[in-house]
């Protein structure tokens, strides 16, 4: 009987050595597998990985940043691109007011350097294409526009873009610099209303940007005017302040790459000045 006793006395001994090793401050060898994270996969995140990358850009880039916006896509894996496109005055409210997005790309300086102005902008914005004011005409020009001086006919129905508008900005230096001061019918609020409405017949004539009439061929004609020179507008591009940086400016670069330079071109941009 006093055998049994201390038998069970040294194996309690044990119990409680092995207790107090497993409590003390040694790291244990046991892993808890709901506490692991597994290693995220190579290429996860804005670095290529995936996500929505928000691009808030002119209206005038419609065609050719949509078609940057799917190769930006096919060469960066899961990531996906979303377009605001309208005018860059409008843009630069709702950015003030605090609507979400990665990227802004004006068409003017004036309305970058209010964004930036505003605390909106994350970086030094960079200039990537220029531009210049055209008149768009119904197809065979019917109307025998020939000049910017000839929007001042009589019965002539014109439409230009509001002066807030960068093509309207644009406007109101051509007419300073030619001393002709137009009476449109309307002032929208971005260059593709302008062309849609000449484009369906309600506007005799427009003003609108040199790639507004080659995205549109077919469906408008331009007539081209040396005093549009007086007027050449610089398109920014920058990071917006709270979106994704490192997507935002990989985007960025692929805009002031080769890719970039090559679908502006096509439609009528000039090089960054």
């Amino acid at each position: 009987m006093k055998k049994l006793a201390l038998a069970v006395a040294g194996v309690a001994a044990v119990a409680l050595f092995a207790g107090a090793c497993s409590s003390s401050d040694e790291p244990s060898t046991k892993t808890d597998a709901a506490s692991v994270t597994a290693p995220a996969p190579k290429g996860a995140g804005n670095a290529g990985g995936g996500g929505t990358l928000t691009v808030f850009a002119a209206a005038s880039l419609t065609e050719s940043f949509t078609a940057l916006g799917k190769e930006f896509e096919a060469q960066h894996s899961g990531v996906s691109v979303k377009f605001s496109f309208a005018g860059s005055s409008g843009l630069v409210q709702q950015l003030t007011n605090g609507a979400k997005a990665d990227v802004f790309a004006s068409a003017d300086q004036a309305n970058m350097d209010k964004a930036v102005q505003a605390g909106v902008i994350d970086g030094q914005p960079t200039v990537f294409a220029t531009n210049k004011l055209a008149i768009a005409v119904a197809p065979g020009n019917p109307k025998g526009i020939k000049s910017f001086a000839d929007l001042n006919k009589p019965g002539l129905n014109v439409i230009t873009c509001a002066p807030q508008v960068p093509c309207g900005a644009a406007t109101k230096k051509v007419e300073t610099a030619t001393g002709v001061t137009l009476k449109p019918k309307s002032e929208e609020q971005d260059v593709k209303q302008v062309l849609n409405k000449v484009a369906s017949g309600d506007a005799d004539a427009g003003l609108v940007y040199v790639t507004d009439t080659t995205s549109a061929a077919g469906k408008v004609d331009k007539v081209d005017f040396p005093e549009a020179a007086q007027a050449i507008n610089s398109y920014p591009i920058a990071a917006v302040k709270g979106g994704q940086a490192d997507l935002a400016k990989q985007f960025e670069q692929f805009v002031l790459g080769t890719e970039g330079k090559n679908e502006l071109t096509k439609v009528g941009f000039g090089p960054a000045q």
